[in-house]
């Protein structure tokens, strides 16, 4: 049996095919059919599922706007079928992901701690171009990105709260176990700074290992790791675990760990392995949630998917349409009579409250789609079900797994031309460790009447949700125009 043949795998076909779209078809129509039977149906009849899942992930949030309780019974139904469907092969044949529950573990994972040499940070900064915004300077910025709609009023309230008290920052009396420690965008390299707890799973390889040993030898934190041997001198490439194939084995060393818990789902994968990983995860947390009822969770939304967002969003976005300079309206007529009414399309029709904000970015695909919206899904049903949950939208960054794609990246070095800021990095994995921060001192933020207005506050858009123009409408422009800078 190949690696790609093991733990969490699509259901075979049957022809014997393990097929993503068809498992990203039946997912989303079962997801649909107790509120739309219509969209169900348009969904499992779809034959382009590449280019044509941008339509049906889109009804997947309209169909929910009518109540909290159709968007919670959409979120519970796509889980089931996840469920249902996805599968887990072993040497002894295969069985359903719900199995993962009660599965023995494969090995015993040992913990080697990794205590930090360094001071604690006790005052929240906030890297940007080369410097540290703090204090004042910091209060300022947020205020400019609230005006200039780049962050959700909200988001900088939450910032400000964290800035004006920064004992929160070392998250006392839990542990954060962060899924995916090596990743670009998680909060492991800011928690551990400030001093707090961190639980880091990510795959055994040991260049990754070296450098988040490294990061947390120079911190203020402590690093728990997940080793086959409790050795006093942890050599790198006995660390980690795989979570696609040892769910059991990160369960049972997570439900160990003292403090209250906090799973962080920050893993990500190309292509198809996305939605291994990520059904993977969302067994894991059942299993972790029945060993440890006070689990918290945490995740980071994409911020190319669909949103519903609030009026005042949409009033923004219809004045900075307004407001384009008169050689923007003189282009933007033909644009858009050429491309069939495709280009520099307005983003919201004045007055819809809410607004839908449709940033899909078909280049990224239905399984990194399908990956992400999962996730939106748990948060969902665990805040229904009383879990203190952290989800907030991270702005569009300049990632590695951004930047390889020459389309994207092009996108995103053309963006400022449509009114949207790209970030570094540094920038957003501070950022949003802060907003983690404020989640998990706060009961996971205010309770509000339907899971769209949860998924809306605290976001930090980028600009994608109050920009003049629908972002899809306007990417191939962005792409043209920001070319030859992404080259260079």
């Amino acid at each position: 049996m190949s690696e790609d043949e093991r733990g969490v795998v699509f259901p075979a076909g049957p022809d014997g095919r393990r097929s993503t779209a068809a498992l990203g078809r039946a997912v989303t129509a079962d997801a649909l059919r107790p509120v739309d039977a219509a969209g169900a149906l348009a969904a499992e009849r779809e034959t382009n599922w590449r280019g044509g899942y941008l339509t049906h992930f889109r009804r997947l949030v309209e169909a929910g706007l009518p109540s909290g309780e159709a968007a919670r019974t959409i979120a519970g139904a796509g889980l089931d079928s996840l469920h249902r469907r996805m599968r887990v092969a072993g040497p002894d044949g295969e069985a359903g992901l719900d199995e993962l529950a009660g599965a023995p573990a494969g090995r015993a994972l040992h913990t080697v701690e990794v205590r930090g040499t360094a001071e604690p940070e006790r005052e929240l900064s906030l890297p940007f171009h080369g410097r540290r915004l703090r204090g004042d300077a910091l209060l300022r910025h947020l205020d400019d990105w609230v005006t200039a709609g780049v962050v959700e009023p909200s988001c900088a309230e939450a910032v400000r709260t964290v800035a004006a008290n920064p004992e929160w920052l070392a998250v006392p009396d839990s542990t954060v176990v962060v899924l995916g420690a090596g990743a670009e965008m998680g909060p492991l390299t800011a928690l551990l700074r400030w001093g707090a707890r961190v639980a880091g799973v990510d795959l055994p390889r040991a260049p990754l290992w070296e450098r988040v040993l490294d990061t947390a030898r120079g911190s203020a934190g402590t690093l728990l790791v997940p080793f086959d041997d409790p050795s006093a001198d942890p050599e790198p490439a006995r660390a980690g675990a795989d979570l696609i194939t040892e769910v059991p084995a990160v369960a049972e060393w997570a439900a160990t760990l003292a403090g209250r818990p906090v799973l962080g789902n920050y893993v990500y994968a190309d292509g198809a392995t996305n939605v291994r990983v990520s059904a993977a995860v969302d067994a894991l947390t059942v299993r972790l949630a029945a060993a440890r009822p006070e689990l918290a969770l945490a995740f980071l939304a994409t911020p190319t998917d669909v949103f519903a967002v609030p009026a005042d969003a949409v009033a923004q976005s219809v004045r900075a349409y307004a407001a384009r300079s008169r050689g923007a309206k003189l282009l933007g007529r033909p644009l858009r009579t050429v491309s069939g009414g495709r280009l520099l399309q307005r983003a919201y029709v004045p007055g819809t409250d809410p607004g839908i904000a449709d940033s899909l970015v078909a280049q990224q695909g239905p399984n990194y789609a399908l990956a992400k919206r999962l996730q939106r899904w748990r948060a969902t049903t665990a805040r229904a079900a009383g879990t203190t949950v952290s989800m907030n939208v991270a702005p569009p960054t300049r990632t590695r797994s951004v930047v390889k794609n020459r389309a994207l990246a092009a996108a995103y070095a053309g963006a400022h031309r449509f009114g949207v800021e790209i970030f570094e990095p540094a920038t957003s994995n501070v950022l949003m460790a802060a907003l983690l921060v404020h989640d998990l001192h706060t009961g996971g933020g205010p309770l509000h009447d339907h899971p769209w207005q949860d998924e809306a506050h605290e976001a930090a858009h980028g600009g994608l949700w109050r920009a003049a123009y629908q972002p899809r409408s306007a990417l191939g422009l962005a792409a043209l125009l920001g070319y030859g800078a992404a080259r260079g």
